[in-house]
């Protein structure tokens, strides 16, 4: 049996014996620029039914289908933990959205904060991005990325069971310990911009009362390493890293 070398995230159920047709951008990478035939395998996952391995049943430029044959991984969700972020210069925001899919984010969320420098996001273009970090990782799940939100929106309808885990930059070099006894509870990181968070807004995150500020080392991080330092702190202590 071929060893199928692409995976390939469909919008469409999985199962046995089931047809996927594909999109004609999709055709264009498997068929012109992969350069597979009618028989060869190809990985999907759909975000929900694990992965499956299925053959090229019809190829052609604008489109061609495919056929799952068996089920080659379950699924594997996440732990419930959001990413909450500023957006920055746009292939350092692009480096966040990819990380934090890989890194096991269930949701990203970039967030608007007294300093953030981008007004505005390109939402589809970063939820490409989560998808192609899946696919290239071995993740059966895709994480959505959501629109611009205001910091100070999400904070006043914030959940009550989801813990705030609050990256301050004026704590660097303080305690990076998280609070024991939660891990499998809902949680978000939050990261800030560039320019770190305002006073005003450094005052009502120290005092909401799901927040728990941490530093993340003894240095101030560039905005895109705090991303990554702080999602493997959280993995490691409360996440499915622990296992």
């Amino acid at each position: 049996m071929a060893i199928a070398k692409i995976r390939l995230f469909v919008e469409h159920p999985l199962g046995e014996g089931q047809t996927i047709p594909l999109s004609r951008d999709q055709a264009h990478y498997l068929f012109g620029v992969m350069r597979l035939n009618p028989g060869d395998p190809v990985l999907l996952f759909n975000g929900h039914d694990g992965e499956w391995r299925a053959t090229v049943a019809e190829a052609n430029k604008r489109g061609g289908l495919l056929k799952a044959d068996e089920q080659t991984s379950p699924q594997r969700n996440p732990p419930d933990l959001w990413l909450l972020f500023a957006p920055i210069k746009k292939a350092r925001t692009d480096f966040i959205v990819e990380k934090a899919a890989e890194m096991g984010a269930a949701r990203i969320l970039p967030v608007q904060t007294d300093f953030t420098n981008a007004e505005r996001i390109r939402q589809d273009r970063l939820q490409a991005h989560a998808v192609e970090a899946a696919e290239q990782c071995g993740g059966t799940f895709v994480p959505e990325v959501t629109g611009l939100h205001k910091l100070s929106d999400l904070l006043a309808d914030w959940p009550a069971d989801r813990h705030l885990m609050f990256c301050d930059e004026a704590l660097a070099g303080g305690s990076s310990a998280l609070p024991g006894g939660l891990a499998g509870a809902p949680w978000a990181i939050l990261i800030g911009p560039e320019g770190g968070f305002s006073e005003p807004e450094r005052t009502r995150l120290a005092a909401h009362p799901s927040s728990h500020p941490i530093a993340l080392g003894p240095r101030i991080l560039r905005a895109d390493t705090a991303a990554v330092a702080a999602l493997t702190v959280w993995q490691q202590a409360l996440g499915d890293w622990t296992c």
